[in-house]
């Protein structure tokens, strides 16, 4: 099964409790495995953004190079406006921890 979004909702909620997080009100609206469809992926994100779910919908997983990995395609197909800032600098964080975080995408 996998962990990364419990691990990400753990790290989510450690930010909030530490002195950086103050003020910070972070609640989780809803959490879901989804399979590797495209559609599938597109079609919560949709679901969750447009009906008011939630203010900020992170996802996990997929991001890698197999043909199954379709989850930025799923992204991009659903927002409105990218932040190209943030994942180069999550990904420059993560190649601090992991030399092949560059593979993910």
């Amino acid at each position: 099964a996998d962990a990364s979004g419990a691990e990400v909702q753990r790290c989510l909620r450690e930010y909030a409790a530490s002195g950086a997080g103050a003020g910070w009100r972070l609640e989780l609206a809803a959490s879901e495995v989804v399979p590797d469809d495209a559609d599938a992926i597109s079609e919560v994100l949709a679901r969750w953004a447009d009906g008011g779910v939630a203010n900020l919908v992170l996802t996990t997983g997929g991001t890698g190079l197999s043909p199954r990995d379709v989850t930025p395609e799923a992204t991009l197909a659903v927002v409105e406006r990218t932040l190209p800032g943030l994942p180069e600098l999550l990904l420059g964080e993560a190649l601090r921890h992991e030399p092949l975080a560059a593979l993910s995408r």
